[in-house]
């Protein structure tokens, strides 16, 4: 039966034959590794399997036509592409399984992350780019259903701009925007707004994706008749499909089990998208899924018997041997041989992944038997101590909790004895924490030269020439400064464009750099981020504007599940420098308060979050973190545009250190804390303090995370001896966040004599109009009182209580 590979390439029967069983031994084997992974979760050996069985033979038609500098993002079924693709071997699968820390061992999350979850390098050890055009890439994957959605849009549009827009050296990053962002999704996850957000996105925009559609037609024990109308994702999409007339996406339907069909119709979807970066469906039907959802259940419980015989029929590699059968690609009996060889090659991996696992934990398990043993000859407490010794030597496969909890318990025993024995056990379980800890705890932040801890102060300077303009008029032009300096920079958002966005900070710039520098995006926060994110992947620096910071909380679970979490689950081995830029605070309304800082900065750790009073000082951290490789979320204050601020000299050049706090106006009576736009009422309200004798110190926090890196909070107290953090989030947020920073980790405490106080906003969202705003959140007034009863408090002779 010829194929149009075999017509195209022009390859002889016997290559064709050849590739085929290669494709077997790959489904095969792919199968096998599903199967015992199962078996190693029930045994307990892994903690919980979900595996790629039934998907093997489309996976191995797309992974025909995934070209270097090709993305994937996808989800936990993939196993077959990355193990066709050569980036997932059976040793790396299962060191996987078991959580291997080692990047070496477990390439795809030094087991961070639990098995299927699959992602290639990008980085070298140094945190550098690697040449992306020379390997076929894939996106670390992440749990939450639908989440890939967004991010698959931006890692196509990265191909979009490096074929169209001109200037940006492309060395590592593409090859004239010929690379193609391959999707995958269960039928069940299409019904996630994150899809359809992304489907319409990506229809609009035009660019080479192609989506890959597994339909097993349940999602875990919910058929599809719960789940999509018509029972059928294809047929209700069929709107988006073009025509002559509109633009919009090629859809193509195949049996999943059609082994030749597969093949034709990727190679199909490769040609549109590849050529006319056209996104591209394919639904992928009649797909089963042997062993069920995951390890968690079994899909008997919700499954026909009629269902489950026609899953044992139509099961993908048993309808492909079937077909290299009748087609003369191979005998059974060859086919018997090859599948006994393969499990047995399965097995060496699982065993020789556990053997490298479990060596170096045993090694441990003895240093800590040995190191114990000797601290409990000196012990009076050597009776309990043993049965400590004995319960760990009898633990015949441990892991690290075993031996460190077992060691730290004997010191229980050995307080007020002093032995060298007794010393060597406390310096060797600090030293095992300091060694082990970062295995399950590095890269939260980027680790390279770049982070933004090696970045340095430039001030802005100014001239006797230097006007008062409206604020927004030194964002404009340092945006002008870093597009005219670097080509690969973008921004886009809800009105960012055209009339360079609401508050004119990119007034005239889309003119000048074109509509794929300064782009408007629709209403879709979440694919916003999305497309910051894939582009930030492929080399681009990206500045995604969310219109108001309320309407982050749109795209906070792509913030907070893929963005923040990148470096980390990867251990250093992909990043995404995306800088999200949003307004906010004191706004009035309900729903555009713009100050909910204490959920984000406790969601999107891995990100930095930066709060800047002013435009100068936001301006000054774009230019900051261009130099960067991190991502970071800037909130400029709303109501700060049309007030007046110098034009610096330097534009495009002045930097705003990253973690640093600055004292706006020094004291020596109490430590006043804030950021944004409260800073400045802040800073009038100490204006008013001096008249009753009340020397206040300000200080702006200008960065959430990082947090006073050198500590000059409490250098500040140490003067004052009171502190009292004044925000606009409600009680309990950013307001005890800062004052958790500044209490246990700078120990402040011990120089206070006052108790640390917060003024946060009320519990509830902001009313409406000023008064709204009045009695919502801190007013002149409020933060005066609060300063003031501190002082009475304190000598209430001088400062007699005011109400």
């Amino acid at each position: 039966m010829p194929t149009e590979t075999e017509v195209t390439t022009n390859i002889t029967f016997t290559d064709f034959k050849n590739e085929v069983v290669n494709d077997y031994k790959i489904a095969v084997t792919s199968r096998e590794c599903s199967l015992l992974g199962r078996r190693e979760v029930l045994t307990g050996k892994a903690k919980f399997g979900i595996f790629g069985d039934g998907k093997e033979v489309p996976q191995l038609a797309w992974a025909k036509v995934f070209r270097n500098g090709d993305f994937r993002s996808g989800y936990y079924r993939d196993q077959t592409l990355m193990m066709a693709i050569d980036q997932l071997n059976i040793q790396q699968f299962f060191a996987g399984l078991y959580a291997h820390t080692s990047i070496e061992a477990d390439p795809m999350s030094a087991g961070r992350q639990m098995g299927g979850h699959f992602g290639t390098h990008s980085l070298d050890e140094n945190g550098a780019w690697k040449n992306l055009t020379e390997q076929r890439n894939s996106s670390a994957d992440i749990s939450p259903t639908a989440g890939q959605m967004p991010r698959l849009l931006g890692l196509a549009q990265a191909s979009k701009i490096y074929r169209h827009v001109k200037g940006i050296d492309t060395t590592n990053f593409s090859n004239k925007g010929n690379e193609i962002a391959w999707g995958t999704i269960g039928n069940a996850s299409t019904s996630e707004g994150l899809f359809f957000e992304t489907i319409n996105a990506a229809g609009v925009l035009q660019v080479p994706m192609v989506i890959s559609i597994w339909d097993d037609e349940y999602g875990i024990s919910v058929h599809a008749k719960h789940q999509t109308t018509k029972e059928n994702i294809s047929e209700i999409l069929k709107g988006f499909q073009r025509d002559e007339q509109n633009k919009g996406y090629e859809i193509l339907k195949v049996n999943g089990w059609d082994y030749s069909a597969l093949v034709e119709t990727y190679q199909k979807a490769e040609k549109i998208a590849r050529e006319e970066h056209v996104p591209v469906m394919i639904h992928v039907v009649e797909l089963t899924q042997p062993q069920g959802h995951s390890t968690s259940g079994s899909h008997e419980r919700y499954k026909s018997k009629e269902r489950l015989a026609w899953e044992t029929e139509f099961d993908c590699i048993a309808q492909m041997r079937l077909w290299m059968i009748e087609n003369n690609i191979a005998s059974e009996e060859e086919l018997d041989a090859l599948d006994k060889s393969i499990k047995k090659s399965v097995r060496e991996g699982k065993k020789a992944a556990w053997n490298a696992y479990l060596k170096p934990i045993l090694q441990e398990q003895y240093q800590a038997v040995d190191l114990i043993s000797k601290a409990a000859e000196q012990s009076a407490n050597k009776a309990f101590i043993s049965k400590i010794i004995k319960d760990l030597k009898e633990i015949d496969e441990p892991c690290r909790k075993d031996v460190l909890s077992a060691s730290r318990k004997t010191l229980r025993y050995l307080v007020g004895e002093t032995s060298n024995e007794k010393t060597t056990l406390q310096n060797w379980i600090n030293a095992y924490i300091s060694k082990v800890q970062p295995e399950y705890s590095s890269h939260l932040y980027s680790e390279s030269n770049q982070s933004v801890l090696h970045t340095s102060e430039v001030k802005p300077t100014y001239n006797n020439d230097s006007e008062l303009v409206d604020a927004r008029l030194i964002l404009r032009d340092n945006f002008d400064a870093i597009f005219n300096t670097y080509p690969e920079a973008l921004i886009f958002g809800e009105d960012s464009g055209n009339i360079g966005d609401v508050n004119q900070g990119l007034e005239g710039l889309q003119e000048k750099y074109g509509e794929l520098r300064v782009a408007d995006a629709g209403i879709r926060e979440a694919t916003i981020l999305g497309q910051g994110i894939g582009m930030a992947m492929r080399g681009l620096r990206p500045i995604a504007e969310i219109q108001y910071l309320d309407y982050i909380l749109y795209a906070l679970q792509i913030m907070s599940d893929d963005l923040a979490t990148l470096q980390y689950r990867t251990k250093g081995k992909q990043k995404a420098p995306l800088i999200v830029r949003t307004r906010g605070h004191r706004l009035e309304g309900i729903w555009h308060s713009g100050s909910q800082l204490g959920a984000i900065i406790n969601l999107i750790r891995g990100v930095r979050v930066l709060v800047p009073r002013n435009m100068t000082k936001a301006a000054g951290f774009y230019n900051t973190l261009l130099e960067t490789d991190e991502p970071a979320l800037i909130i400029e204050c709303l109501n700060g545009y049309r007030l007046k601020e110098k034009m610096p000299t330097n534009i495009g050049e002045f930097k705003t250190p990253i973690g640093v706090v600055e004292t706006i106006k020094e004291g020596t009576d109490i430590t006043l804390v804030s950021y944004g736009s409260t800073l400045r009422i802040v800073e009038q309200t100490a204006k008013e303090l001096l008249q009753v004798g009340i020397d206040a110190e300000v200080i702006d926090v200008q960065s959430l995370l990082p947090f006073d890196i050198n500590h000059d909070i409490v250098k500040s107290i140490e003067k004052t001896n009171r502190l009292m953090v004044i925000d606009e989030d409600v009680p309990g947020g950013a307001s005890a966040y800062i004052l958790n920073e500044i209490l246990n980790t700078q120990n402040a405490f011990q120089y206070l004599d006052s108790q640390p106080k917060t003024l946060a906003a009320k519990a509830h969202r902001p009313a409406y109009g000023t008064d709204g705003d009045y009695f919502s959140k801190p007013s002149a007034e409020d933060i005066f009182e609060a300063v003031y009863d501190v002082m009475h408090e304190v000598n209430p002779e001088d400062y007699p209580k005011l109400r």
